[in-house]
């Protein structure tokens, strides 16, 4: 599945071949050149990832990185940094405000999105392209196919990403906000019972198979996707 994924960075030719390899591998690419703008950006919505130069205009980069780990709304939000600064103590004084991984310039394009791809499945496996399998159900995000068994099971659009979350985040419990934030996108004001809604019809499709017991709700707290 494709990844939102912001870049801050000021220089175009640079700009520019990253958001080509980004498209190329399917992601989607929003642009910024400047800290103002990528903050006007992340306020709007939470992209699943940021790329960030160092050195930019005005407020650096590894500053705005310091800012988004000190806010609770974007301090989980993976962050990589991408510099010309190549020196052990700058590597080791990004990683130290929160950076997930240092590329330094030249970079491979290619190497490039491997560190993304590695970085998006450790923090956010819900907007890559891996097959997930537990409990008696595969999921591919792929071909857009669940199945238990050998037969397959036919969800809508949000309870299939909301399956895939799930999933991919097991045994553990999400309040309703947070599912709506993870699963609608933290930009989007709809009823925390919205996710009641949803809940019921994906426990209903699964059902028919007898899996709709792995979709808990965990009283006072919210629900969980639970394979033992």
């Amino acid at each position: 599945m494709a990844a939102t994924i912001l870049v801050v960075e000021d220089e175009p030719s640079i700009q520019s071949l990253i958001e080509v390899n980004l498209r190329r591998a399917g992601h989607e690419v929003i642009l910024a050149s400047d800290v103002e703008t990528a903050r006007r950006l992340v306020g709007a919505a939470l992209p699943d990832l940021i790329l960030l130069d160092w050195m930019l205009p005005g407020l650096s980069g590894i500053d705005f990185a310091r800012q988004l780990r000190r806010d609770a709304r974007t301090k989980m939000l993976p962050v990589i940094m991408l510099t010309a600064r190549s020196e052990e103590r700058d590597k080791v004084e990004g990683l130290d405000v929160g950076a997930d991984d240092y590329i330094t310039k030249p970079f491979s394009p290619r190497e490039l999105v491997a560190r993304i791809k590695a970085v998006l499945r450790r923090h956010a496996p819900q907007v890559t392209e891996d097959a997930v399998e537990l409990g008696g159900i595969r999921l591919d995000p792929v071909s857009h196919r669940v199945t238990a068994g050998n037969e397959d099971i036919a969800f809508g659009p949000t309870e299939f990403r909301l399956l895939h979350f799930l999933m991919t985040h097991p045994e553990r419990v999400y309040t309703r906000t947070q599912l709506l934030d993870q699963v609608w996108g933290d930009h989007v004001f709809v009823e925390e019972r919205t996710v009641d809604v949803h809940i019921r019809r994906l426990r209903a499709a699964l059902e028919a198979t007898g899996h709709d017991s792995l979709v808990q709700t965990v009283r006072g707290s919210g629900y969980r996707f639970s394979a033992t």
